[in-house]
């Protein structure tokens, strides 16, 4: 009779309980160190064998009911505080938006992926190397000793007391692949440079990209075609024609710069607009990468991407590709998605779809 109305009063106060704290409370109160039941339980070695079975089998019963009855409620009220936590933290989906701000590619990024991908169509690597360049790639290997005049014409930035300095092209690159790999050789090498100068069209840190093909009869045939291709593509228009002008380059036998012509240059009121500067690669410079010029010929060009990017883009001063604001960033560039024209219509086959 004790079990049963200890039972009862216990099923109740389990019932009646509201928080986890009271129903915590009922259950040390039952089952904890000192609790009701647990002090019957100890009381059972002072009883018979007989006595033992019969009133242990019962308490342990007694026991079992109020666990499963505890369980119970403990998991009814933590689904009820659940309940009531996300009834008090649900979202009004009535407010609007947070406003998302995008970031946006440079112009300069874009154009150098751009011509990264017209010339890996048509079969060109891209190689790399660094921005601060040792005197023999920077200007030695390229034909340039140190008594020549082209360094004056450079407006180097010198590392004081060392032989190194900020590269003034990325010629150095070249050199490098050359030294390292026997033709033919096809890259295109894009990066930053650097020379004392400074206006609306020129800066001190400037990008430009440089191509080289050395092979087995190569001509200045190749070199048009491939320069006629590539800007083309480019400025997404047939109505394009490259110009070669006589020039002088220490690495360059003969030597030319190139203008465009055509709809490009119309666009702004001029007939030919000044680009980069080209031509065959000097038999000295094969000879200074251990490349036999008996054997193999090759051709060399390069052009500022920051200039083909003002030119694309109508961008009217190139100081604003270095000044940081973010005014001008959202209104010229690129979003991750921006995919130009003239790249949908390359083949990365070696060729291009027109």
């Amino acid at each position: 009779m004790q079990l049963e109305n200890l039972k009862a009063e216990v099923l109740a106060a389990i019932a009646g309980a509201d928080t986890l704290s009271d129903l915590d409370a009922v259950r040390v109160g039952v089952l904890g160190k000192n609790g009701s039941l647990t002090a019957l339980m100890k009381g059972l070695s002072a009883l018979t064998l007989e006595e033992k079975k019969r009133v242990g089998g019962e308490l342990n019963l007694v026991k079992q009911a109020l666990t499963e009855a505890l369980d119970a409620k403990k998991q009814a009220l933590e689904d009820k505080e659940l309940a009531a936590k996300l009834n008090q933290e649900k979202i009004d989906i009535t407010l609007p938006v947070r406003p998302k701000t995008h970031g946006r590619i440079h112009p300069v990024a874009h154009v150098m992926e751009e011509m990264m991908a017209i010339y890996a169509a048509m079969g060109f690597d891209v190689a790399e190397g660094p921005d601060i360049e040792d005197d023999w790639h920077n200007f030695e290997a390229l034909n340039i000793p140190p008594s020549h005049p082209a360094r004056q014409m450079q407006d180097t930035f010198y590392i004081k007391e060392t032989p190194y300095m900020l590269r003034t092209q990325t010629s150095g690159v070249q050199i490098r692949v050359m030294e390292a790999q026997k033709p033919p050789v096809k890259i295109v090498a894009p990066g930053r440079c650097y020379r004392v100068d400074s206006d609306a069209t020129h800066s001190p840190a400037f990008n430009q990209v440089e191509g080289l093909y050395v092979d087995k009869g190569v001509t200045l045939a190749h070199l048009k075609s491939v320069l006629e291709e590539s800007l083309k593509l480019f400025f997404e228009t047939d109505d394009l024609v490259v110009r070669f002008r006589t020039s002088y380059f220490p690495f360059t036998e003969p030597s030319y710069e190139f203008d465009v012509g055509g709809k490009l240059a119309r666009d702004i009121g001029k007939e030919w607009i000044e680009l980069g500067g080209c031509g065959m690669v000097d038999p000295k410079v094969l000879e200074n990468c251990g490349i036999d010029p008996n054997v193999y010929q090759g051709f060399a060009f390069g052009y500022g991407l920051d200039r083909c990017a003002m030119l694309k883009y109508a961008i009217p001063d190139i100081r604003s590709f270095f000044e940081g604001d973010v005014r001008w960033i959202r209104h010229y560039g690129f979003m991750p998605e921006d995919v130009p024209n003239s790249v949908t219509g390359l083949s990365l086959n070696g060729g291009t779809k027109r």
